[in-house]
């Protein structure tokens, strides 16, 4: 089709404000997909994005729409994933669009979310068209959702689609807003191919499938590319769309997205955000996403020992999916051979360890997350250190520094004082603060990272009743008072439990853990001390007592010392077993203290 009649655009909004149902009534409006085979969260394609109601993988796929003046368009629509922690597949999405509807509920307002989401699409020069959503609620405010638009992020109201796309109201007026205001893709002037690869994954029969949008040139089967990052040159072997699922075409012209595949094995050589041209004739490289650096790390472990290559290749196939996933190999005197992996936050985390269980059946364990401290050492040398293990002996530091994330909590008025007290908690401070509308303000507050790891988004859901939400960005490194806590099981350290924790928080952390494992490390004949350590002090202790044989049972009667003399023996063979005794901590109570 012609680029005059193709408009590429995605779909953004915050977390659970409809861009799935909306993307869902929009395939079904222009006829993409028949009554009998619509289904609810339809570009969900994973069982894990239907159960949890979230999107993590971004879905492209193309529709033909006749429009009210009689002309055929192609749409190419791609839905975004909401959440803070799939930020990145959002900015990929956009690159390779000119439009953007912007969803915003009309019951829950401008959230979190829909300001960062805003602010990634106004990176990109896009078109945006904000769409207000869920206007069939009881509860729903659409004059305070346009006032919020206006306000919060400078966007007309006039502009605002009202709709319902569960019930189907106003989608022929977003189709139609769509042709109308979202521009045309326009070539970029070179000579020859320029596509740029924004997703891929792995099928077994073709190998790897790379999503493309075509900004110059034309791509068909059987014609000689080059993928400018890893310099390799392939041939095409079949080129296609999605409706929403693959269906092959001659070719991909001007402005269309659709995929390709060649005779590519390996996950390593398609590089997201990596520019495919003509073999014969390249063109330069076009603006790809920024590479993205993971902010948490944990060790992944395969349970059972001789899993480590299955998992591997698991690992391999899943980082081509899923491009801000990174991992390195490593080894723990604990838990045997397994791999350093980073993530973007914690809920990605939780969703690559789900889908290395469901998709590749791996059992797994994970250790305690943590991030990227820089240390500074006494010769002035600088350290990147991820893992405790790695963490210099404290003689030597000079100075630890970690990561700071700016967080904007958006909550209702009568909650500023609970939120101010968990951010302090957190050890943050809140830099100012913002009416949004009479019921809600937004809280800017700078926190560090690893406070914000577990519960953090969690405590906010349950302070506010639900209501509140919040979005974070990397912000600058800030030296702080990090020590690390060793736990040691009758005086030798177990790596897998140790952590790098604030000092004013260490002793609480050690506690629990020391009375966890008190729960879960099996009697010994002797008894086993458990102790948590900051450098040689000891900060919290635990004793699991021994099992005790009655060496007394055979004395009926006679005199008191002849039974003080067998306990003092007893005591004695004791003292000799504790001193050579090992205690065996089985792979069980590993997993029962990581889980908790």
């Amino acid at each position: 089709m012609d680029a005059a009649h193709i408009r590429n655009f995605s779909i953004i909004a915050h977390i659970d404000h409809g861009k799935t149902t909306l993307s869902d009534r929009l395939l079904h409006r222009t006829g993409t997909i028949a009554t009998r085979d619509m289904e609810a969260q339809l570009l969900d394609s994973m069982d894990l994005e239907r159960e949890r109601g979230i999107t993590i993988k971004a879905h492209p796929v193309t529709m033909l729409y006749q429009a009210r003046n009689g002309e055929m368009y192609e749409l190419n629509l791609i839905d975004t994933p909401g959440h803070v922690d799939f930020a990145y597949e959002v900015s990929r999405s956009l690159s390779a669009c000119e439009g953007a509807l912007l969803v915003v509920d009309a019951a829950q307002g401008v959230e979190a979310q829909t300001v960062a989401n805003y602010h990634l699409a106004s990176k990109q020069n896009l078109e945006i068209i904000p769409v207000i959503n869920k206007i069939d609620l009881p509860h729903a405010n659409i004059a305070q959702a346009k006032q919020q638009l206006e306000e919060v992020l400078a966007v007309p109201s006039e502009l605002a689609i009202p709709c319902s796309a569960k019930e189907g109201i106003g989608i022929d007026d977003i189709l139609e807003a769509i042709v109308a205001r979202v521009p045309p893709p326009k070539p970029t002037g070179q000579g020859s191919l320029q596509a740029l690869a924004f997703d891929s994954f792995f099928d077994t029969y073709k190998g790897v499938v790379t999503h493309v949008r075509v900004f110059n040139g034309e791509l068909k089967a059987g014609q000689q590319v080059k993928l400018l990052h890893s310099g390799k040159n392939v041939e095409v072997k079949e080129v296609g769309s999605f409706n929403p699922k693959p269906y092959t075409r001659d070719r991909l012209e001007v402005g269309e997205t659709g995929y390709f595949t060649a005779n590519i094995k390996s996950a390593q050589e398609v590089k997201m955000g990596d520019t495919i041209t003509d073999a014969r004739n390249p063109s330069p490289v076009l603006p790809g996403f920024k590479e993205v650096h993971p902010m948490v790390f944990s060790g992944i472990y395969p349970i059972n020992t001789a899993d480590y290559e299955h998992l591997k290749s698991s690992m391999a196939k899943l980082q081509l999916n899923d491009s801000a996933f990174a991992y390195s190999a490593e080894t723990s005197v604990a838990l045997g051979f397994g791999f350093r992996c980073g993530f973007l936050g914690l809920l990605h985390m939780e969703i690559v360890q789900e889908r290395l269980r469901r998709e590749y059946d791996m059992d797994i364990i994970a250790t305690y997350p943590s991030v990227v401290y820089h240390v500074t050492l006494t010769d002035g040398t600088h350290k990147e250190v991820d893992n405790p293990a790695f963490m210099p002996d404290v003689t030597y530091i000079e100075k630890i520094e970690e990561p700071m994330v700016k967080a904007f909590v958006i909550c209702p008025n009568e909650n500023i004082g609970d939120m101010m007290a968990l951010i302090s908690e957190k050890r943050g401070a809140v830099d100012h603060t913002e009416t949004l509308d009479a019921k809600r303000v937004m809280l800017t507050s700078l926190l560090p990272l690893n406070e914000i790891l577990i519960d953090f988004h969690d405590r906010i859901k349950s302070l506010t009743r639900g209501f509140g939400s919040m979005d974070y960005e990397p912000a600058d490194y800030q030296e702080s008072d990090m020590v690390k806590l060793d736990m040691l099981v009758n005086a030798e350290p177990m790596d897998a439990f140790s952590c790098i924790v604030h000092r004013t928080k260490a002793e609480g952390r050690g506690r629990t853990l020391a009375e966890k494992l008190k729960e879960v490390i099996p009697r010994q004949q002797f008894q086993v001390k458990i102790q948590a350590a900051i450098g040689g002090k000891i900060v919290a202790s635990e004793t699991v007592s021994a099992f005790r044989k009655d060496v007394t049972a055979k004395c009926y009667g006679g005199d008191v010392s002849r039974k003080r003399k067998l306990l003092e023996k007893q005591k004695e063979g004791k003292k000799r077993m504790k001193s050579i005794g090992n205690v065996n901590i089985p792979q069980e109570a590993f997993i029962e203290v990581l889980k908790a």
